[in-house]
């Protein structure tokens, strides 16, 4: 079984990245299928509770307050709405529920507001992720004690890369997040965005900087960008589906035990994109028709894909990957 390491370097990531395609395929599908079922992917659902009108400068995101974009801004959800859209989550076969607000870093008001909502959503029996900024270890103890289980924070991109796409938050604000949480016991999701004119080197040093990570982050999402009209990065090059293909295998390849999942830009991958990403090693998807406040695929779109794949979403009762 392939051990984890937690001393890559950009160069041997690169290497992974570069390996002639059929062989890093094979090395990716035989990597996945030591710990988790090919036949199997875990389902995800994702809910903006707070939307629109942050503060951050992110290139990419049509919620920053400076993008001139067509989203309007929406307050804090209630609780009881935050919950019907779980209970049906759940209902539909999702078994873990991710929340997004977009703040910079809350305040603790704010932070006690979302940890009722975890609450709430643990009693159903699903597994819970946040998403909200930064945060001080005093506000991850609150989720943590209100039974978070996964804290969202991405890294977007390289740090070599990273003053191109925002300015507002450091890198090492989002590595200090992350401490954070680690410190208090949540499992952290953390990936990054891919297509945003990124060279190939960058895009190793994004895995590269999450594959040091010791431990490796439990959740790796890997996004395709959305651009989004208003937004600086709208109008790039469309990104080679295949280069997507080999950024999911070398992110199985360096964090084995991670679960890597094909994220955000689903709706515009064909059906052999998102075949090739999941015998890549891709392993969980987010289900439904919306994502934070871009379009998703949709679940009729997912189920017809999935059927021709022989591939299922992992029962509630069955929420782990598999030991062999």
């Amino acid at each position: 079984m392939t051990e984890p390491r937690y001393d890559w370097t950009i160069d041997e990531v690169l290497a992974v990245i570069k390996r002639p395609f059929h062989d890093l395929l094979s090395a990716a599908h035989a990597c996945h299928r030591e710990r988790f079922d090919p036949h199997e992917i875990e389902g995800a659902k994702l809910l903006s509770i707070k939307t629109g009108a942050c503060p951050e400068d992110c290139a990419y995101c049509p919620q920053s307050a400076r993008n001139e974009t067509d989203l309007q801004p929406e307050p804090l959800m209630d609780l009881p709405d935050i919950l019907a859209k779980a209970e049906q989550a759940k209902a539909e076969g999702a078994t873990r529920f991710c929340m997004g607000a977009a703040w910079r870093s809350p305040n603790d008001r704010q932070v006690d507001e979302v940890a009722e909502a975890v609450h709430a959503v643990a009693d159903l029996g699903m597994e819970t992720c946040v998403t909200l900024g930064m945060l001080t270890e005093s506000q991850a103890q609150t989720l943590a004690d209100a039974g978070l289980d996964y804290y969202n924070h991405n890294l977007d991109t390289s740090p070599d890369f990273y003053g191109e796409i925002i300015t507002t938050r450091t890198y090492q604000d989002r590595l200090d997040t992350l401490a954070a949480c680690r410190e208090v016991g949540i499992s952290l999701c953390s990936g990054g965005i891919v297509g945003m004119g990124e060279t190939r080197r960058q895009r190793a040093g994004l895995l590269q900087q999450l594959a040091i990570l010791n431990p490796h982050p439990e959740s790796v999402p890997i996004n395709l960008l959305i651009q989004v009209p208003g937004t600086p990065l709208h109008g790039l090059p469309e990104f080679e589906p295949l280069e997507l293909v080999r950024t999911i295998a070398a992110a199985r390849i360096v964090m084995p035990e991670s679960t890597i999942r094909l994220s955000a830009g689903r709706s515009s991958m064909s059906e052999e994109t998102h075949a090739l990403c999941l015998h890549a090693g891709a392993s969980s998807i987010f289900l439904g028709e919306r994502l934070l406040t871009a379009d998703n695929n949709g679940d009729d779109a997912d189920a017809a894909i999935l059927d021709q794949l022989d591939v299922s979403v992992r029962p509630l009762d069955r929420r782990v990957s598999i030991e062999s």
